[in-house]
């Protein structure tokens, strides 16, 4: 082990010592990994949601703290604490006529990214199911096979029950591909888990916290106009069966119980008549509501 030690020390010594003797070397790596950054910040990451990442309203509270992994066409805040993602961002548009159908996937694999290595086995025999966040249809037939493998990585997953994950949940999820995206086009989606005070885990993973619920937020964005939002807010226990109305709430409500602020780029006077709003009725959702589900 000592001897290991020294050579690491040795060979950083020499970098250091080079990058001094080479100062152009050194300016050329800062200008790569300064480059890669702004890139990805002011770049990669705004064309993957709505109007700017989330912002935890306590940073203080480590319990919303997130790190930011952005996979290929949707992107996680994942929360290593709570071992779920505290909000998905993906953008839907309605599946080509023609798109290819990808087998599901056989496992979830553990995302090396994750500091909390939440496995699939981690699961096993908890009464919960492995919950996509960015699911498994809508990724796999607007945007390929590769994006498909990544919603089932555990980043991705949040323990739901299973009358919710298999009905409920399911229903929400087919009536935005199919249904929303015929009436109003593209749509950006953020969805996520939502948690309360008392702190419950998975029976054989610690590093699992349970939501009580889970929210998805549908937006229009309307360039020459105000945006439009379609909220939902969906309990654990559930029968599967309820009308999906019954669940319609305001941005602002959701902001309240997670704890994050959406959309912080958009003009404050846009942000704050958005995420009051309730408007059901420009979705046609009362026609929708009571579709059944696949299972």
């Amino acid at each position: 082990m000592a001897r290991k030690k020294r050579a690491s020390a040795y060979f950083l010594t020499r970098i250091i010592k080079m990058l001094y003797r080479k100062p152009l070397t050194l300016l050329f790596l800062l200008i790569v990994v300064g480059g890669g950054y702004a890139y990805e910040v002011q770049i990669a990451r705004p064309a993957q949601i709505f109007k700017g990442l989330p912002v935890a309203v306590e940073w203080q509270n480590p319990f919303s703290w997130f790190r930011v992994f952005r996979n290929a066409n949707f992107m996680i805040g994942y929360s290593d604490i709570r071992g779920n993602p505290l909000w998905v961002s993906y953008r839907l548009e309605k599946p080509e006529e023609q798109a290819k159908h990808y087998k599901r996937p056989s496992r979830f694999k553990s995302d090396w990214r994750s500091i909390n290595k939440v496995q699939s086995k981690d699961y096993k025999g908890s009464g919960y199911d492995r919950g996509h966040m960015a699911p498994n249809y809508a990724i796999s037939t607007i945007y390929g096979k590769q994006a498909q493998l990544n919603s089932f990585l555990m980043s991705n997953i949040s323990p739901q029950k299973p009358k919710l994950n298999q009905k409920l949940w399911q229903r929400l999820e087919e009536v935005g591909v199919k249904h929303f995206t015929k009436l109003k086009g593209q749509l950006w989606v953020i969805t996520g888990p939502v948690f309360d005070a008392n702190i419950q885990r998975l029976r054989n993973a610690w590093n699992v916290e349970i939501p009580d619920a889970f929210y998805k937020i549908y937006l229009l964005d309307r360039p020459q106009n105000t945006p439009i939002a379609l909220a939902f807010l969906m309990p654990q226990n559930v029968r599967g069966n309820e009308p999906l109305d019954q669940y319609v709430v305001s941005v602002d409500k959701i902001e309240e119980l997670t704890g994050l602020d959406f959309f912080n780029s958009l003009d404050d006077v846009l942000e704050n008549k958005l995420e009051a709003s309730i408007a059901s009725g420009e979705w046609g959702l009362k026609k929708l509501a009571n579709l059944r589900g696949r299972y």
